[in-house]
């Protein structure tokens, strides 16, 4: 089975950096003004999946710089809890270990310190109930399933817990448009079961105009800059466009706050949600 996923995988990436040429790329650095109105910087990419092309600004950051994914690996370690059974479905409570944890910027996380389902714990991205995910699943498991995926440098590092909060695990903005085009479609090696449910906490707004869906991500380079991700779909008249944006800030940068600022200034410069895709 794991030589069946390997093959799977090696396909699926050919396939995907073969996809972006200089034929079918513009560069649109009028998105600069985003990232330089919040004082960080960073890397924009839309796949228009209709047309085939890529908008992106930054293209060598986009290409070819990897980065801790942060709780952006909740997608996969969402995917594979549900593939071993580890994560019975969506609405599976873990219990709070009753300590008492913080977010990035050094504030009580309260949302966190509670009981939790997985879709309370995806959207709110609670890296304990995450932790515990990944405890359960186990190292070798975890990592047959990285080989599998092809998923960044694929290292899990000395802690089967931490690996993607600590930069032993790093990926690339292209990786992280490709692993959720994949999603969207189907075409990971999980049932189509476990992809629907992950698909389905993702979305984050959905109105009769456009489906918005993805996971964002903050964590901290090793010379302690903040590292900010949001990766994801949205889909106006049933026509999917996938994005990534990855920023980066010094270390006390708010990235909950620029994650979200950027992405919808992008997306709406590119004239999204205002009904003309």
């Amino acid at each position: 089975m794991n030589r069946i996923f390997s093959v799977i995988s090696i396909l699926s990436t050919v396939i995907l950096v073969s996809a972006c040429s200089p034929n079918n790329v513009t560069i649109d650095n009028s998105l600069k003004i985003y990232f330089d109105t919040s004082h960080v910087k960073g890397t924009f990419a839309l796949y228009d999946n209709g047309q085939g092309h890529f908008t992106i600004y930054n293209l060598s950051r986009f290409k070819d710089s990897s980065y801790t994914p942060a709780s952006t690996f909740k997608i996969v370690n969402s995917l594979i809890g549900l593939q071993t059974g580890k994560i019975v479905n969506e609405n599976m409570v873990i219990k709070w270990d009753s300590i008492v944890r913080k977010y990035p910027d050094g504030r009580i996380a309260e949302s966190w310190n509670k009981d939790l389902t997985m879709t309370q714990a995806f959207k709110i991205s609670a890296v304990p109930y995450y932790q515990e995910v990944a405890r359960r699943i186990g190292r070798d498991t975890m990592q047959q399933w990285l080989d599998s995926l092809k998923y960044g440098n694929h290292k899990i590092g000395n802690r089967v817990d931490s690996f993607w909060l600590d930069n032993s695990l790093k990926i690339t903005p292209d990786e992280q448009l490709g692993l959720v085009k994949k999603l969207y479609f189907g075409q990971l090696p999980f049932s189509k079961t476990t992809m629907d449910v992950v698909k389905k906490i993702m979305v984050r707004e959905e109105d009769a105009n456009y489906t918005l869906a993805l996971k964002t991500g903050w964590g901290y380079r090793e010379n302690g800059n903040s590292i900010g991700w949001v990766v994801g779909w949205v889909e106006e008249n049933k026509h999917p466009y996938f994005f990534v944006l990855n920023i980066e800030g010094d270390h006390n940068t708010n990235m909950q706050v620029y994650n979200h600022l950027i992405l919808m200034g992008c997306l709406n410069h590119l004239e999204f949600f205002h009904g003309k895709k």
